[in-house]
């Protein structure tokens, strides 16, 4: 294996930080690009520290900062895994450096392979779900927080071996599944992020807010999943996530099940917070909602598919990115504007 060209992880954070570990322990070469300087020196110095359950796992790989000179002119398969609000400088540091067989993968939250493929071309673009519990805990260091699920298939449209390569590389990992319907999963996780997103609206465990609020977070998982079938997408269960039970038009006692279980599901994660939370609260930096849900919101304006509760949801997160105080008044206000799209 060691002949293969390594992958590029370009984003050595929470997502790409431990999919690097896994990749090296399998024995698949990998190397790192990362914006961070200090997270970059941390690397250098110790190694990247994936703590587990299990213990502490150790990769020492090659990393380079995004402005490092000396930084590969060349790379072979991409994975990107940056926040939404970077993909785009990140997409245009990559391009001129993908050789003709290179590609990117999208390991990100959000929809962003539109974005990538304005810099590499659709064909080059890899679309993919992730959905992965762990937090970058200080510099060098990624708090591993359980295996999640991943699908992988081609922005073109089908899956290729590429994607079938991937997946068999990340076996240490967990088990991704091949699939043509990567927007289905995606979509699905918008929906279930909203959940999530507003649990960072207060200051307590995600799975305390979410059984707290029951109403307002079903709703907002209800106008996603609307948009989502307006769209002719098929919305895919994964982890505790059941979207045919927060469908428009779901029985309310199924939707009461999926609640029970998605709750005491969370309640049993290592990682109890959001990573939105996170962001705002520790990390004290603007967070990727506005660019996850406004895809949300154009589509259901070219649809007809009204989405009020996502709207106020977007505007509450960036009140408390500006300084607001976190509160669950504020999950309870959005009651009024979830309503409105009864």
């Amino acid at each position: 294996m060691t002949d293969r060209t390594p992958y590029t992880i370009v984003g050595a954070g929470a997502i790409g930080g431990t999919l690097a570990v896994h990749l090296d322990a399998a024995g698949v070469p990998v190397q790192l690009v990362d914006a961070d300087p200090e997270h970059v020196a941390a690397v250098r110095a110790d190694g990247l520290r994936l703590r587990t359950a299990d213990g502490e796992r150790v990769a020492r790989l090659p990393i380079w900062h995004l402005d490092d000179p000396d930084a590969p002119t060349t790379l072979g398969p991409v994975l990107l895994a940056v926040k939404a609000l970077a993909t785009d400088p990140a997409s245009a540091w990559i391009a001129p450096r993908l050789a003709g067989d290179g590609w990117v993968a999208s390991l990100q939250n959000g929809l962003n392979e539109a974005t990538i493929a304005r810099h590499v071309g659709a064909d080059r673009t890899v679309i993919a779900f992730v959905d992965l519990f762990a937090d970058v805990v200080a510099p060098g260091v990624v708090q591993d927080g359980g295996l999640g699920a991943m699908s992988l298939g081609e922005y073109a449209g089908g899956t290729s071996d590429r994607n079938r390569q991937l997946a068999e590389d990340l076996r240490r990992w967990g088990a991704p599944v091949v699939t043509d319907n990567v927007a289905g999963f995606l979509w699905s996780k918008l929906a279930f992020g909203a959940m999530l997103t507003a649990t960072a609206l207060a200051d307590e465990d995600m799975s305390v807010l979410i059984d707290d609020n029951r109403d307002v977070m079903a709703a907002l998982a209800r106008e996603v999943l609307a948009v989502t079938e307006a769209q002719g997408i098929t919305p895919e269960p994964f982890d505790a996530f059941e979207p045919t039970a927060f469908a428009p038009g779901a029985d309310p006692a199924t939707t009461t099940a999926a609640l029970d279980g998605l709750v005491a599901w969370l309640a049993t994660q290592s990682k109890t917070r959001s990573g939105i939370w996170r962001d705002i609260a520790v990390r004290h930096r603007k967070t990727e909602v506005p660019l996850h849900y406004g895809p949300v919101v154009e589509a259901g304006e070219t649809l007809g598919i009204p989405t009020p509760g996502i709207r106020a949801l977007v505007d509450e997160i960036v009140a408390v990115e500006d300084g607001a105080a976190m509160d669950e008044d504020r999950i309870r206000g959005l009651v009024a504007a979830v309503g409105a799209a009864r």
